[in-house]
């Protein structure tokens, strides 16, 4: 009896213990619009900062170990995995739209 109860509360630690990324979504039309080069500058600041947080958050800590009794971690990896891709993408989109807006003939 002990041994389920157990097994239950490491089960219900680990499910709350998974990590959270943060994330970022893709370029919208009505952001490519209002986005002036200063605006674009900042939003690609912010992103990198994104990126940056996403790296810390995968460090390996006491959720790690956690995750890894959970899922032996493919649960963070995929989340982490997912976040970095986004970000990823949405830096992609931001530089493409500052070459545009940022150019000198833009101006």
């Amino acid at each position: 009896m002990n041994k389920y109860i157990v097994v239950s509360l490491a089960v219900l630690i680990s499910a709350c213990a998974t990590k959270q990324y943060p994330q970022s979504a893709n370029v919208t039309s009505e952001e490519a619009l209002a986005f002036d080069c200063p605006a674009l500058q900042q939003e690609i600041a912010r992103q990198h900062s994104i990126q940056e947080e996403i790296k810390q958050t995968g460090e390996f800590d006491g959720r790690t170990v956690l995750g890894f009794l959970a899922d032996f971690g493919v649960g963070n990896g995929l989340a982490k995995s997912s976040a970095t891709q986004k970000a990823q993408n949405r830096l992609m989109q931001l530089e493409s739209l500052r070459t545009v807006k940022c150019s000198p003939q833009a101006k």
